[in-house]
């Protein structure tokens, strides 16, 4: 094998054969939180300086009230950012066929799941990634997928994205939402 810096595909697998290739992309768990009942869940050692790339997750999410949407917020420097600083565009598509549009620019929290019921199998399944975070210099931002059965029930998707529009180090991201139960996963993502 040269050391020209360049890979050809017969050097990655002879380096995935050694287990010597560390793989861009790869998803590395930071911490899974499984919870019942609680009204946060904070995420505060995100390895902001090893990532650009955060990939969230939640599964089987409820809450104890129905129509609660699942929100995000940022730490900085330690300090939770809940003012109306966030700006956010969603799209939501239900089953009947309808379709509406969330969107601020002077939102407290950013949205992740859109709204639940409470009832047996009323939950939601979601994922974001969220970019920038130990960046100083940078806005992070966040863009996001969501799956839920809502009340009535009926099952309801939702895409958006979302920004902290000032440039500051976010060492940390809260999910919140009234009697919160469901599974939370971090990763960072390797070479990002």
């Amino acid at each position: 094998m040269s050391n020209s810096g360049i890979f050809d595909v017969n050097d990655i697998r002879y380096l995935m054969d050694y287990q010597q290739w560390t793989g861009v992309g790869n998803l590395e768990l930071i911490e899974t939180q499984t919870v019942s009942g609680v009204s946060t869940v904070d995420f505060t050692s995100i390895r902001e300086s090893s990532y650009d790339v955060h990939f969230l997750t939640a599964s089987n999410f409820h809450t104890t009230t129905d129509s609660d949407r699942g929100r995000l917020r940022f730490y900085e420097s330690g300090s939770l950012e809940s003012a109306g600083v966030y700006q956010l565009a969603e799209q939501q598509g239900r089953a009947d066929g309808t379709f509406s549009e969330v969107r601020s620019t002077t939102s407290t929290s950013l949205d992740y799941i859109v709204n639940t019921g409470s009832s047996t199998n009323e939950s939601g399944n979601a994922y974001c990634y969220i970019y920038n975070a130990g960046d100083s210099n940078k806005f992070t931002f966040m863009t996001y997928q969501t799956m839920t059965i809502q009340a009535i029930p009926q099952a309801v998707m939702a895409f958006g994205s979302g920004v902290l529009p000032q440039a500051s180090t976010v060492d940390g991201f809260q999910f919140f939402a009234p009697g919160t139960s469901g599974t939370f996963s971090l990763y960072g993502i390797a070479g990002s």
